[in-house]
Order: structure tokens, then C-alpha cells, then sequence
């Protein structure tokens, strides 16, 4: 990680500290939470049009990685080379996404309310249907199959690499890894969410997807929307250290995937797909 990016995702500040009944000043640290507006410009038979589509709370950096995960996520892009460009502004609290000439988005997909906290990805969908969106990879086949050891190994190679998390407690990642173990990549963010769409957007742009091959592990639980993230990845192997909801179980049986939770202790719950893991 750059030390710039670094110096934006840490504040430090001055708390009272209580121990016991002891008490003292001391320099804390905290990770950053900033908006993010993604804007999108395309063009069709009228001509160039531009659209503010979302502002979402975030941690900085990556945010071009962000915001390409967000929209193809999201459904509102579909084609693997829909974007042409990027553009920040604003301090970079607001980036412009340019699409490819004559790429039109799906913006049924992104109806809600344009917010979208740290806490939850889909608060602001206008249904539930509007959640369901269609991979494009929903056909493509997998063989991925991945022994119970190399599961428990996963933990502390994605601590490894949580630089943040390390200086303030307070962020989660998500870790994409190769079926024996091997780490890919690994992003962080104060949204769940976030890290995941920073983590998708990076392999979209780097033309990795579809991810049917990899092990994705999410440091917390797994909600409903991180499914239905990691299925519009082609992702069929998830793995958290939390506990999943009811919706993620049955969306990952509706998907083909392959979910165990309460990673830990060398301990963990199938929960779907347990063909794909050898015991």
C-alpha cells in the first residue's frame, strides 16, 4: 500500500484512555469513513449524458477499483470492457465513470435511493427483486474443490496482509485466493460491501472475471448482498469468519455456491456445496 492511500485511511486522535482506575491522554487511531459520488457519463441517440448514480460512505482509495466493482455488481454495467475511462474531482470525493461509445448502462438496476451507508449495501433498493440481478456468469462451470486445511489456513494469511485493520480494529477485507490457498488480492474498507466492490472492480478492470475458480473470504458475516456481489463475479466459493443470514444461504443454494462460516480455531460450518470441499 502507498503511504499516501495509507495517510488517507488513518486519522489519529486524542481520546481519554480508562484503565481500571487509572486514566490518560493518548493518541488513538481510526479508519477514515468519506463520501464517495460516483457519477456516470455515456452516450446514446441524443447525445452525451451524465448521471449522479450513487454516493456511498467509504474508506479512501481504490475508489476507481469501487466504483467499477459497485456498477457491474450492481448490473448497471454487464459487458467486461463497458468502461473507457475515469475521472476524479472534487478533492477526489467524487468520480466520473466514462463509458465505451454507445454502451448504455441499465439504470433499472440501480433504482434506490442514491445512499448507501457503511453498514449495508442495499438499504436503499426500491424492492427486493431489484437485488436479484442476473450474472452473466450464472452458466459458466466450475472445479473448484478445496481441502478443509487449506481453509483453515486462510485466516491468518488474510491477517497478514490487513495493514489497517492492524492500526485501528475497525475495518473489514475480503481475500481472494487461488483453490491451494495461494492469496491474490486482499482490500479493505469500513463497508463490507465496499471491500468486496473494490475487490471485484479490481479483477473486472483487470480482466480476471469470472472468478469461478477462487476461494473469496470475507472477515465478518455474510449478508445477502455480499452473495449476490460474489455471484455476479462467478464466485462459487465463499468462506467467512462470521455467520452467515438466512437470505445468504438460501441465495447461495438458488446460486450453486458453496458458503461455510464461523471460520475459526480450525473449526468451520457448510452451510451449502459441501461437495467442494474434501474433509
Amino acid at each position: 500500500m502507498s503511504e499516501s492511500i495509507y495517510e488517507k485511511q488513518i486519522q489519529d486522535v486524542s481520546i481519554l484512555r480508562i484503565d481500571g482506575t487509572t486514566t490518560a491522554m493518548v493518541t488513538d487511531q481510526l479508519v477514515m469513513e468519506e463520501p464517495l459520488e460516483i457519477q456516470l457519463e455515456y452516450s446514446n441517440e441524443t447525445g452525451v449524458l451524465r448521471k449522479n448514480l450513487a454516493v456511498i460512505m467509504r474508506t479512501p482509495g481504490h475508489d476507481a477499483e469501487l466504483a467499477a466493482g459497485f456498477l457491474f455488481t450492481e448490473a448497471v454495467i454487464h459487458q467486461p470492457d463497458a468502461i473507457n475511462e475515469f475521472h476524479l474531482a472534487g478533492e477526489q470525493d467524487s468520480i466520473r465513470v466514462v463509458l465505451q461509445e454507445n454502451t448504455v448502462p441499465d439504470l433499472q438496476n440501480a433504482e434506490r435511493n442514491f445512499y448507501a451507508t457503511s453498514a449495508c449495501g442495499v438499504c436503499g433498493k426500491s424492492s427486493i427483486n431489484a437485488i436479484r440481478a442476473v450474472s452473466i456468469f450464472d452458466h459458466v462451470k466450475d472445479n473448484i474443490v478445496v481441502e478443509s486445511k487449506t481453509i483453515f489456513q486462510l485466516p491468518a494469511k488474510l491477517a497478514e496482509q490487513q495493514s489497517v485493520f492492524v492500526q485501528t480494529g475497525g475495518i473489514h477485507a475480503c481475500g481472494l485466493f487461488s483453490s491451494a490457498g495461494d492469496m491474490i488480492m486482499m482490500k479493505e474498507d469500513v463497508g463490507r460491501h465496499n471491500a468486496l466492490d473494490k475487490l471485484i472492480g479490481a479483477a473486472y478492470l483487470g480482466n480476471l472475471l469470472p472468478l469461478n475458480d477462487h476461494i473469496l473470504l470475507l472477515s465478518g458475516r455474510t449478508g445477502f448482498e455480499l452473495v449476490q456481489k460474489a455471484a455476479m463475479a462467478g464466485i462459487r466459493f465463499i468462506v467467512s469468519i462470521g455467520a452467515p443470514s438466512s437470505l445468504a444461504v438460501e441465495l447461495a443454494t438458488e446460486y450453486g455456491i458453496t458458503l461455510a462460516g464461523f471460520l475459526r480455531n480450525n473449526r468451520f460450518n457448510i452451510y451449502t456445496g459441501k461437495e467442494r470441499i474434501l474433509l
